[in-house]
């Protein structure tokens, strides 16, 4: 193993399976100290505990590495500032932090309730915004710091009855940028990844006619070949890499793009009216417009 992250500190939020548990022990594996973050529930939210944080971390001991496990509520400002608090008791430092924690509420819009969308934002968005706002004094302080936030392409392109979600990881993906502007001047950084994955947590999306082949696709993708580029991110070999919005698909990396103008009309210094925007403006830009595409329609072919 190459030691990519020797004596780093990562905090790794959603790490009791997945794609975070992967993450967590590759981290350890390339010389990472690791705080293993779950809060061990069920997939409906249900029970709780350390058990699936600490079988992680009893991985990532057996194989040589150094790690603790975590319980603390990221969805809460409080519980955000507990787990960078137990990193720096545990190891004394820190170095990046991976907001891996999500859960799925899927509901077509017509029907969501306020429940499903709030435990979505509360969860998907707002926790990452508390972990990484309880890391960023230690980071300013340090001068240092890597945050890779994870975004969906639920968000960037678009999916059915995934309203909560794609609101929450489009949200992310501002985020990372707007802190990669504001926390660039103390020498962090901060990206986010769009991961393909068959997870506990995909495995919940609606088994329906219409997500059959979207399914099929996603067993192809093992939760581990997201871990490699996530440790890349956070080692010194990317310490040039900022604002970036990523996606890895089983052995593919992507870099998407971000919303800039692609075509412009004026209508000189009378300005417009209601009725010239729906004769002229919408007319010009509609050779421009983007159709209504689901993930599954931009990414056609098999993941390789």
């Amino acid at each position: 193993m190459t030691q990519l992250l020797k004596d780093k500190v990562l905090v790794v939020t959603g790490a009791g399976r997945g794609v975070g548990a992967e993450i967590a022990k590759l981290a350890a594996l390339e010389g990472a100290r690791v705080v293993v973050n779950d809060l061990g529930v069920s997939q409906a939210g249900e029970g709780g505990g350390l058990g699936p944080a600490e079988e992680v971390v009893q991985a990532i001991r057996a194989a040589g590495g150094q790690a603790i496990a975590d319980g603390s509520d990221v969805s809460s400002f409080a519980g955000a500032q507990a787990l960078i608090g137990a990193a720096l008791e545990a190891f004394g430092d820190l170095d990046a932090v991976v907001n891996n924690a999500g859960i799925l509420r899927d509901t077509i819009f017509h029907k969501m309730s306020e429940d499903e969308w709030n435990a979505v934002i509360k969860v998907n968005l707002t926790g990452c915004f508390n972990v990484a706002r309880a890391a960023a004094p230690q980071f300013k302080e340090r001068q240092k710091g890597v945050y890779v936030h994870m975004t969906s392409t639920s968000g960037l392109i678009g999916n059915f009855g995934q309203a909560n979600y794609a609101a929450a990881k489009l949200g992310v993906a501002a985020l990372s940028k707007s802190i990669a502007l504001d926390m660039q001047k103390f020498g962090v950084r901060s990206n986010a990844i769009a991961p393909f994955a068959y997870t506990r947590m995909v495995s919940s999306i609606p088994d329906t006619p219409e997500n059959a082949e979207r399914h099929r696709i996603n067993r192809l993708m093992s939760a581990d070949k997201i871990a490699p580029f996530v440790c890349a991110l956070c080692s010194d070999g990317a310490k040039d890499v900022s604002g970036q919005i990523f996606g890895v698909r089983r052995n593919e990396i992507y870099l998407f793009d971000q919303p800039r103008p692609i075509r412009a009309v004026h209508a000189g210094d009378d300005g417009w009216t209601a009725q010239s925007c729906v004769t002229r403006a919408l007319p010009a830009l509609r050779p421009s417009f983007f159709p209504l595409d689901r993930s599954s329609e931009v990414f056609t072919w098999e993941p390789v």
